[in-house]
């Protein structure tokens, strides 16, 4: 899959924050968040800010190794008001977006992953708030469908960073099996939105195509997603799983790198 422009990226980061403001309105934000229930739906909003001003700061300052928290400006919202957190978080997401179109895909910074690009920020951030907005409308509890080209493309990244943290031996992912079982991610509403993953010898492969496999898990692109990310539970009457579901379950359980 070719990944989205650069200039795409940058407009849904504030396209997005800008649906999570909406859902952060006139909701409870002490609320504790069902996907994340180690924190409120104020501490996941203050994530998303953190995340995006931590980022922007990488690319602005074209950073060679990891910016430590402490040396990002603004790096809180200014009071418990929750208008001081809509305006922060809209702040946050500009000045990011205009850092990344600043700097340009192909400029070199660090980053903790393959590819040490702004091109990689911009995306990372425009997917890291896809994930988050489909936790702050569960806690919420309004309705969130995504648009098909970020949500397949945040399947598509998180393949890609489970490959990298199998590679690196990074926490579980270590664990899964290389005896060429497969699965299969086919989303019903949106054509040529299937992926055959491979767990073989070399590690996990991809592709996109139509295959049959050991398990596979059908629904709406955005319901895919959602399971994929571990946001949706695989036996919800909105997804269907057909073979192994225990594959999926242990491949679930072994992508969580939170």
């Amino acid at each position: 899959m070719a990944l989205l422009a650069h200039e795409r990226y940058c407009d849904e980061i504030v396209r997005l924050t800008g649906e999570l403001r909406a859902t952060l309105r006139g909701a409870d934000l002490g609320a504790t968040v069902p996907t994340c229930p180690d924190w409120t739906l104020r501490e996941l909003a203050e994530h998303v800010g953190r995340a995006h001003r931590w980022a922007g700061e990488i690319v602005r300052t074209r950073a060679t190794e990891e910016v430590a928290d402490e040396k990002v400006p603004d790096n809180s919202p200014a009071g418990d008001d929750p208008a001081a957190l809509d305006a922060w978080l809209a702040e946050g997401a500009a000045g990011t977006a205009d850092a990344l179109r600043e700097a340009g895909p192909g400029t070199e910074v660090w980053s903790w992953s393959w590819d040490h690009s702004a091109g990689f920020w911009a995306r990372r951030m425009a997917l890291e708030t896809v994930v988050h907005l489909a936790d702050a409308a569960l806690a919420a509890e309004v309705p969130y469908t995504m648009e098909p080209e970020p949500a397949a493309d945040t399947i598509e990244e998180w393949l890609q960073i489970v490959a990298f943290a199998q590679k690196v031996g990074y926490s579980g992912s270590a664990e899964l099996p290389r005896d060429g079982r497969t699965l299969h991610l086919h989303a019903t509403d949106v054509p040529g939105a299937e992926w055959l993953i491979r767990l073989g010898a070399e590690g996990v492969t991809w592709s996109r195509e139509h295959g049959k496999a050991d398990v596979a898990l059908r629904g709406s692109l955005t319901d895919v997603m959602l399971v994929f990310n571990r946001r949706l539970a695989p036996d919800s009457d909105r997804v269907e799983v057909l073979g192994d579901a225990g594959l999926l379950d242990f491949w679930l359980a072994r992508t969580s790198f939170g």
